[in-house]
């Protein structure tokens, strides 16, 4: 029914690697860069952080970092992370979790994404798109020329420090000067539009897409697509995060994790270790490690989530108001109460 897994062979098995209580709502995973076994894991009920691997979990700053955590990203040095709560964006310098500003209107962030320069990170918000130099301390506004009210999901290949992929309405973005400027790069993609994009570490010039449950490959950095292999067996899943690794192709889906070993030909659901037909919002490599894959599963996902805090702030502002007239009126029913005891008092006295 759920939880995060990993797999050492690109999919072929997959083992569960759950904290330890039940997680149903794995969100976001975040590999440290200089420490593979460093893991930070965002839920739906708050953000947990493994130091081996994922055999053990604490829960991080539950004091702090309450509700849902949406997204989660090491910086490239290792050394500092970000995580994105309901309303803010928290910091950590390696001591102690604090809030950092968070740009108007992005609040919660879709995703987080560092680049290959330490202090840049990418923030996916709730509209717009953001870029950090500095980790989060301050941000720059580096969307406006994609079409599209939000971003959906953000790459970088491996080796190209300035060059990032966006996926927002439906469309495949790049940019080679770290956001910048933008190019749409759908030629070849049928009108239906891509859902999900992926690179093969070992080929970072070939870029992958999925959408309505047929790859694409481009063998120069989007310029232009082909179809390959089959449609996936379900062409209703909607892709959510793909890796490719040789030959082998994995895609996370709203039905589960599908996976070809022989470039898109023939399909097939994981027979083993994984939950099937339950929604796959977790798709992570290893960088260290081209054959490890780390995927989690959610029954609940980003827009459900992100309407159920906005109805709980309104239940708690009207609660909060609510509180206020009562208070308000017992603060003037004890008044009327003092006046009336004493013109009784006056009375009596007369």
């Amino acid at each position: 029914m759920g939880g995060v897994f990993r797999t050492r062979d690109v999919g072929a098995t997959w083992t569960s690697i759950n904290p330890g209580i039940f997680v149903s709502g794995a969100l976001a995973l975040a590999v440290s860069p200089r420490d593979p076994n460093h893991l930070l894991l965002a839920t739906d009920s708050g953000l947990w952080r493994s130091r081996n691997g994922g055999r053990d979990w604490d829960v991080e700053a539950p004091g702090i970092l309450t509700g849902p955590a949406f997204a989660a990203a090491f910086d490239a040095d290792g050394q500092r992370a970000l995580v994105a709560g309901t309303t803010t964006l928290f910091r950590d310098d390696g001591d102690r979790w604090r809030p950092v500003r968070t740009p108007a209107g992005a609040a919660p962030a879709r995703a987080l994404l560092a680049g290959a320069v330490p202090g840049r990170v990418y923030l996916a918000g709730r509209s717009g798109l953001y870029r950090s130099d500095d980790w989060g301390q301050s941000w720059a506004n580096a969307g406006r020329a994609i079409e599209a009210d939000h971003v959906d999901a953000l790459l970088a290949p491996p080796g190209r420090p300035d060059d990032v992929y966006a996926v927002a309405g439906g469309s495949v973005w790049s940019s080679n000067d770290a956001a910048r400027s933008w190019q749409r790069r759908t030629g070849g993609v049928p009108g239906h539009g891509v859902e999900a994009v992926g690179f093969d570490s070992t080929t970072p010039a070939r870029l992958w897409a999925v959408g309505a449950g047929q790859v694409f490959r481009s063998d120069h950095s989007g310029e232009r697509w082909r179809p390959v292999g089959k449609p996936l067996p379900e062409t209703l899943a909607m892709a959510l995060a793909m890796a490719i690794s040789g030959e082998v192709i994995v895609i996370a889906t709203d039905r589960g994790v599908f996976r070809s070993a022989d470039g898109g030909e023939r399909w097939e659901l994981p027979k083993e270790g994984l939950p099937a037909h339950l929604a796959a919002r977790v798709l992570v490599g290893d960088s260290r490690s081209p054959t490890t894959l780390y995927a989690g599963f959610a029954l609940t996902g980003y827009e459900d989530l992100q309407t159920r805090v906005r109805r709980s702030e309104t239940a708690s502002s009207r609660s909060s108001l609510g509180n206020i007239v009562g208070g308000f009126g017992l603060v003037v029913l004890l008044a009327l109460g003092v006046i009336a005891a004493a013109r009784h008092l006056a009375h009596k006295l007369r």
